[in-house]
């Protein structure tokens, strides 16, 4: 009676064992396909905290050193087909490096002025670029490309309440934009967009992952300059300085009215930073 009680005991605990075995196998199977094959782009499980929607703060990822764009790494190879969803706030390289972004050109009048500065700076930038706006004058398109910036889709009207607009809209918004840019830019332009912002930081789960899914990572910022406001190149200043310490993609525009500010701001913000120690790179794909 002993011995067929023990026996019976195994039996139990061989079964239990097979259980957890199997639960184990079950939940990973579980957590490794949970979200996907969503085409909605609800948010999905993902390692780390999740920026914040409205494009500003969030938690940076690792560094990823001698990425694309970063000193002495060429900066012409786009990423091959879907990239991350995430808001970006890093750049390629990481480290004391920052990116300058450029919004809501290119512009006739203020585009070349920041592309000759970036230009005797020794600089690289983003280019967030309106679509209408490329379309009109795919002669500054182009140059941006040709001095080795990149580009960036920020939508066809520029509309700060995508989020509350239909997904059709927002599909309409991202994709006919990157089309107009990529015909602007010319021939072999085709992945050369390699990021999306949406207008005031207006993403949604659904917007992020159309971007990224047509090869253009979610592009945020961490240094709102408030160029646009025009409130003096002394209060530009301080806003960078002030903000700096959020995160390293900083926030000009060469587009949207009067940039005289703009471009005096970027020029001492650039010998600022280079003051500083800084370098100069682009966010990450």
């Amino acid at each position: 009676m002993t011995r067929l009680t023990a026996h019976r005991r195994h039996l139990v605990i061989a079964a239990g064992g097979m259980i957890a075995i199997a639960g184990v196998i079950s939940g990973t199977v579980a957590v490794a396909t949970e979200g996907s094959g969503n085409p909605r782009g609800e948010e999905t499980i993902a390692q780390g905290p999740t920026p914040a929607p409205d494009g500003k703060g969030g938690t940076p990822s690792p560094p990823t050193p001698n990425a694309p764009g970063a000193p002495g790494t060429p900066a012409s190879a786009a990423p091959a087909g879907p990239v991350s969803p995430e808001i970006a706030h890093e750049t390629e390289t990481g480290g004391k490096v920052v990116a300058l972004t450029i919004d809501d050109g290119p512009d006739p009048r203020w585009t070349p002025k920041v592309l000759e500065l970036l230009k005797k700076s020794g600089i690289k930038a983003t280019f967030c670029m309106i679509g209408p706006q490329a379309k009109g004058r795919p002669d500054l398109v182009k140059q941006v490309v040709a001095e080795g910036h990149r580009l960036c889709d920020h939508s066809v009207d520029h509309n700060t309440a995508m989020d509350k607009r239909s997904e059709d809209y927002q599909k309409q918004q991202i994709l006919d934009a990157k089309k107009m840019i990529e015909e602007a830019a010319g021939a072999g332009s085709a992945g050369t967009i390699r990021y999306y912002r949406a207008p005031g930081g207006a993403f949604t789960p659904y917007s992020r992952h159309l971007a990224a899914d047509n090869g253009m990572r979610p592009l945020g910022w961490d240094v709102d300059t408030r160029d646009w406001q025009r409130p003096g190149v002394d209060r530009i200043m301080e806003n960078i300085k002030r903000e700096l310490p959020n995160g390293p993609i900083i926030l000009f525009h060469d587009g949207g009215g009067d940039r005289t500010q703009s471009v005096e701001a970027l020029a001492r913000c650039i010998d600022w930073l280079k003051d500083e120690g800084y370098g100069f790179g682009f966010p990450k794909v």
